[in-house]
């Protein structure tokens, strides 16, 4: 019996190179595994769910026994796999050996934790997938305030989102301005202003020390003295991809897991893509350079090895209190920022020293723009 292609999850890394896989072979047998329920869902909808008001079933786009018709594969729900034993292309799962003929790693990224004192540690909520999502909305029936930790591009999505959805939502983050890794600080300033007219609190610069429960609900205790009173907490402060079973088999990890132009790690029949995987030295948590490699891991799996290119990779957070596009520069490209327009309606170009366009952060009206400025954006990876 020919041993299976090997998907470790189901996210939209998983499901998405299944179908690409399948367009191509509808006969090699397939498998995927996933620690969670196997819902086929989109994770960027999470952060959208409140101003809808959509509970977790209804983001649900198939549960998996329809996925697994759909794909002509066999979904193992609520499996973890134990170990990875790539010198005879087999994975545990407990004390079973499941062979595979390429395997794949699409297990994401997970929360960071952040250690706080107190006895209110267990109203912290981070929100990374379809069931963190059922947890949270279930806490949150009947409460109105949230403490969002974060201020990075999904603590801002959460903010916007359960504003519009009706709550009370304060921000604390121990950084001088939102999403600092990605935003040029006039674009983040637009960014903030629009979530303050739409009623969020920042508290920039302390971190949340102390979480207590107390009659009314909890007591936040930052580190500048301050005290929030809120009801629940989402944790937002940021995602570390997944490699400890990828370290634990031998293979070669950096912030991610490493792997090349055609997505395969440092053993041959073993590839990685999504949130895991650090492709060429890029690591890119957002849902384009994931369809992208995607398409081009189908093909190599289904023989035509294919390496994977990244044109402009502009990313579209979804804050409409102030939209926000950003294309920020290719890793290792200076060049000078200007900044045009006025209010929270801003155009925030960075260009070489030669002129050429190497990124920018429109907010505002001025994402219209951005079609016309990515023509003009050099490829991330040629």
């Amino acid at each position: 019996m020919t041993s299976p292609v090997v998907i470790i999850g189901t996210g939209l890394a998983g499901y998405n190179l299944a179908r690409e896989f399948r367009k191509l072979d509808s006969e090699t047998p397939l498998l995927l595994i996933t620690a969670d329920d196997g819902r086929s869902y989109s994770k960027p909808m999470l952060s959208t769910g409140f101003a809808k008001q959509k509970g977790a079933d209804e983001l649900c786009m198939a549960e998996p026994g329809a996925m697994a018709e759909q794909l002509n594969a066999e979904i193992r729900t609520h499996t973890r796999i134990s170990g990875i034993d790539p010198g005879h292309k087999r994975l545990w799962i407990g004390e079973e050996a499941v062979a595979y003929r390429d395997l794949v790693l699409a297990w994401g990224a997970q929360t960071v934790q952040v250690p706080v004192e107190g006895d209110g540690g267990q109203h912290i909520f981070p929100i990374n997938d379809l069931e963190d999502y059922a947890r949270f909305r279930a806490a949150a029936v009947g409460k109105r305030r949230v403490l969002v930790l974060g201020a990075g591009l999904i603590g801002c999505e959460f903010a916007n989102d359960l504003t519009l959805g009706g709550y009370q939502c304060e921000v604390v983050a121990p950084c001088e301005q939102l999403m600092p890794t990605l935003l040029h600080p006039a674009a983040a300033h637009a960014v903030q202003a629009g979530l303050e007219q739409l009623g969020v609190r920042f508290h920039l610069g302390p971190v949340l020390t102390r979480l207590q429960r107390v009659d009314e609900g909890l007591q936040a205790q930052l580190s500048d003295g301050s005290v929030i009173a809120c009801d629940l907490v989402v944790s937002a402060v940021g995602l570390r991809p997944r490699t400890d079973l990828a370290a634990a088999a031998g293979l070669l990890v950096n912030r991610g897991v490493v792997v090349d132009r055609q997505l395969r790690t440092s053993h041959a029949n073993i590839f990685a893509l999504g949130d895991c995987a650090e492709v060429d030295g890029l690591n890119l948590l957002y849902v384009m350079p994931l369809m992208t490699c995607a398409r081009a891991l189908a093909q190599t799996l289904a023989g035509n090895p294919t390496g994977v290119t990244y044109g402009p990779m502009p990313v579209t957070v979804k804050t409409p209190a102030c939209p926000l596009v950003v294309s920020p520069p290719p890793l290792g490209r200076e060049g000078t920022w200007r900044i045009e327009g006025q209010g929270n309606d801003l155009k925030v170009l960075c260009h070489s020293a030669e002129g050429e366009l190497l990124g920018y952060a429109l907010t505002g009206t001025a994402v219209m723009e951005k079609l016309a400025l990515n023509r003009r954006l050099p490829p991330l990876l040629a």
